[in-house]
């Protein structure tokens, strides 16, 4: 069974790529991993924390509602997203990773995100990336 590795933030662009992640994994009978990464420090306290411990409880919810074999990971580590996402995609030989991006300026449009960017570009494996619906 293949692997497709989700990059999950408690935002419109992280719920669609958890959608489309569910839908990659039943097309592909793949197992999803789910990482939600956060940069953690000074910038992360206890009621943070707290929040975010909710959120993946609600996101295991959903994918046992899904019928997917999935293992959810969370960190605060200290590393950019990207660099977390393109580790577990490395380590468990993923197929696929799908990313969430968000709308942006017109000035913003120039260049996507630097983790969005770090995905694409250094990537062994296909990226797929989502937009979050309007």
């Amino acid at each position: 069974m293949g692997t497709i590795v989700v990059g999950y933030v408690p935002k419109p662009e992280g719920k669609a790529a958890l959608l489309r992640g569910i839908d990659e994994a039943k097309l592909r009978n793949c197992r999803l991993v789910v990482v939600n990464s956060n940069r953690g420090g000074r910038d992360m306290d206890d009621e943070d924390s707290v929040q975010s411990q909710a959120e993946l409880q609600e996101i295991e919810s959903q994918l046992e509602e899904a019928g997917v074999e999935f293992e959810v990971r969370q960190f605060v580590r200290g590393l950019e997203p990207a660099e977390d996402l393109i580790e577990i995609a490395t380590e468990t030989s993923a197929e696929l990773i799908v990313i969430g991006l968000r709308r942006r300026t017109p000035l913003g449009k120039l260049i996507l995100g630097s983790n969005a960017q770090q995905v694409l570009l250094d990537s062994k494996c296909p990226v797929l990336a989502v937009k979050a619906a309007k």
